[in-house]
C-alpha cells in the first residue's frame, strides 16, 4: 500500500474549491450556504483521512501480528 502525493493534491483541490465557493456565497449574501459548503468540504477531507488512517492501522496490526 504505497502512499503517493495524489491525496495531498486532492485535499488542496478541495480546499481551493471550497474557498472559492465560500467567498462567492458570502459575498452574495448567503452566509448560511457558505458555512454549509465549508463543512461539506471538511467532511469530505475527514472521510479521506479516516480511511487512510484505517489502512495504516491495518498495516500496523498485520506487521505486529495483532488480533
Amino acid at each position: 500500500m504505497g502512499y503517493d502525493i495524489s491525496l495531498i493534491f486532492k485535499i488542496i483541490g478541495i480546499g481551493i474549491l471550497v474557498g472559492v465557493a465560500h467567498y462567492v456565497l458570502k459575498n452574495s449574501g448567503k452566509e448560511d450556504y457558505a458555512v454549509i459548503a465549508t463543512l461539506g468540504g471538511l467532511g469530505i477531507v475527514l472521510i479521506w483521512v479516516v480511511q487512510l488512517l484505517g489502512g495504516f492501522f491495518d498495516q500496523v496490526r498485520s506487521v505486529f501480528k495483532l488480533f
